[in-house]
């Protein structure tokens, strides 16, 4: 084949395998609409609760897992299924900190995955750099911000260091999906933060936000669909190749 028989040969493929990727979603917009249609915040906890809510991260681990393979278990996969444990247990408010601690799990298997051999390594750039930058004074930040808040919070001694740690786990693993150059990969990190800190916003009554378990469940349902996605094409390349290095 020449050069023009080969690249539309590899459109082809690509738009093959995007078809492919979005049928296996399926499940996971389905369950995920299905949440929001049964939407009863206000609704006592319970296991049915629990199950809506945990099922299309659990799917969307489903998908990783018959995308990549068992080597994801230890990657986006697990991390997709600790964060169904985490949204089982932040059904129940006292189960709080063991909800943080699932997450915390995701985040390092997160963390672990986009520094793996299915990522292609970029040398450092003054844009990453720049990046790593907003994202630590975002977390020290906002860590700062809520600090008077855990401080009056049931279980601040527990807490406050929790919180600490949780936070530089998640600002660890948006910076490595700053590394990765995936656009998919990338928002869908910037995005669990953005939820994360609603929901911390909301549990220490820091703010009341208008319509916040929404915001904090569709940033959220976005982030790990966004994860999982650019972990399925991690081997393809994305524009993100096209920043200027240093």
């Amino acid at each position: 084949m020449d050069i023009l028989e080969t690249d539309a040969y590899d459109r082809r493929q690509r738009r093959n395998m995007s078809c492919a990727l979005l049928f296996s979603l399926m499940p996971f917009f389905l369950s995920a609409a299905l949440y929001f249609y049964l939407w009863t915040p206000d609704s006592p906890a319970s296991i049915t609760t629990a199950g809506i809510k945990s099922a299309p991260t659990l799917l969307l681990a489903a998908v990783v897992l018959s995308w990549n393979g068992g080597q994801s278990v230890l990657g986006v996969a697990g991390g997709l299924v600790f964060s169904a444990v985490g949204d089982w247990c932040l059904v129940w408010p006292e189960l709080f900190i063991h909800g943080m601690g699932a997450f915390a799990a995701a985040h390092l298997l997160y963390s672990f995955t986009f520094v793996s051999n299915r990522y292609a390594a970029y040398p450092s750039s003054s844009w990453n750099r720049f990046f790593y930058l907003i994202l630590i004074m975002n977390g020290g930040g906002f860590y700062i911000y809520i600090y008077p808040f855990l401080q009056k919070a049931p279980d601040s001694n527990m807490l406050i260091p929790a919180v600490a740690v949780y936070i530089a786990l998640i600002m660890l693993m948006g910076s490595l999906a700053i590394r990765t150059r995936h656009t998919a990969t990338l928002l869908g990190s910037l995005s669990f933060m953005v939820s994360d800190m609603v929901v911390a916003s909301q549990v220490f009554k820091v703010t009341s936000i208008e319509y916040g378990q929404i915001i904090i469940m569709v940033t959220y349902y976005l982030a790990q669909l966004l994860i999982a996605v650019g972990d399925v094409k991690a081997e393809n390349k994305d524009d993100f190749g096209k920043w200027k290095r240093s």
